[in-house]
């Protein structure tokens, strides 16, 4: 196996218009009057929007992550359910900017998440499912929970559950440390992404790993960022976040007369590390107290704390366990996601979830 890409899968990077109808900025601007002085601030949110009727999907990214790792799930989504989604950049993530972008607080978080909605559908948004995985999960259950939207009808979490969720934190910062710094090419960062684990579907990773790395330039002698290229030594089959196991190989720079273009992460989620414990702490209760059907999608049944247990067992919410799949469960299963989704809106009886109607062309089960 050569330091290059390899000849016998294809890594190159797909284009987001693959999966979504169009892609916007959208621009909140707010405005402060200190002392007479008028000040005005703006934040411009990258999103990704497909459909243009029917309920509305929030989807919100885990931590690290970005819209695009929504690409497949809403290809698969809107090519069969009538109805719309938007995807959006997280503050800190992806192409989103905004003043205060190290504010990751959920508080914070799922403002940002209310301000996109009704900037992009007025103050009477379409009924709307929240989903976020991991992080963008507890974003949801806050949204939610908090009132922040006036039309939400219907949540779903994707593998984030507060027990197993605290009991990693404290190795969050050696997964962090232990990923490679840098790739020589978006061609690498996508083969590391699915060698590790991280995300095991070839097809989402080419799409999605676009929105987490960016190119940047490495000057003559700067070793500071050292280019990792793809070895054997990365071990498949570990998920992200929750399996810490694999191990990569960092080759020594080289410095070259001319400076060279590497690809590094978008964000550094370990000086976040002040946010992890709120991300999470409190997110099971939160979660059932929201009084709108729910749904809870998890890798393995080893995520349920108790709360969640007794929760399901007194049928406060759906639950499906997707095996065998890694951390990013939308990303390495997409139509299972998909299938799921669709049973349990007919089964959410109280919600709007009932004006989602299948095309004529929807296989149901292939």
């Amino acid at each position: 196996f050569s330091h290059g890409v390899s000849s016998k899968r294809d890594y190159s990077p797909v284009s987001w218009s693959e999966y979504f109808e169009m892609m916007d900025d959208v621009v909140i601007m707010r405005v402060y009057d200190c002392f007479s002085l008028t000040a005005v601030c703006v934040h411009v949110f990258r999103v990704y929007k497909s459909g243009q009727d029917g309920p509305l999907l929030v989807l919100l990214h885990g931590g690290g992550h970005s819209a695009l790792s929504w690409a497949v799930f809403t290809a698969a989504m809107t090519s069969r359910v009538t109805c719309r989604v938007l995807a959006m950049d997280l503050r800190g993530h992806g192409a989103t900017q905004v003043r205060h972008a190290d504010d990751l607080s959920t508080q914070t978080m799922s403002r940002d998440v209310a301000n996109v909605v009704r900037a992009t559908y007025g103050e009477i948004p379409p009924p709307i499912i929240l989903v976020g995985h991991n992080v963008g999960g507890a974003i949801a259950v806050h949204a939610a929970g908090g009132a922040l939207l006036p039309s939400v009808l219907g949540l779903v979490a994707i593998d984030v559950v507060e027990g197993s969720a605290m009991e990693v934190l404290h190795s969050m910062q050696n997964f962090l440390k232990g990923r490679p710094k840098s790739f020589k090419s978006i061609d690498h960062a996508i083969e590391w992404s699915v060698k590790s684990g991280q995300i095991r579907n070839l097809e989402s990773a080419k799409v999605s790993m676009v929105g987490q790395v960016r190119r940047c330039e490495v000057e003559e002698g700067d070793s500071s960022e050292p280019v990792s290229p793809v070895t054997e030594s990365v071990a498949e089959g570990h998920e992200e976040f929750y399996d810490l196991s694999y191990v990569t190989e960092k080759a020594e720079s080289s410095a070259s007369a001319e400076p060279c273009s590497v690809y590094s992460w978008r964000i550094d989620l370990s000086k976040a590390e002040k946010y992890w414990d709120g991300w999470f702490r409190g997110i099971s209760n939160l979660f059932l107290s929201c009084n709108v059907p729910k749904l809870l999608l998890l890798a393995g049944i080893d995520r349920l704390d108790r709360d969640l247990t007794i929760g399901q067992m007194q049928g406060k919410f759906m639950m499906q366990v997707l095996p065998p799949c890694g951390h990013a469960v939308h990303e390495d299963i997409p139509d299972k996601v998909r299938v799921y989704y669709i049973i349990s809106t007919f089964l959410f009886k109280k919600t709007a979830c009932h004006s989602l109607s299948l095309s004529s062309s929807y296989p149901f089960m292939r």
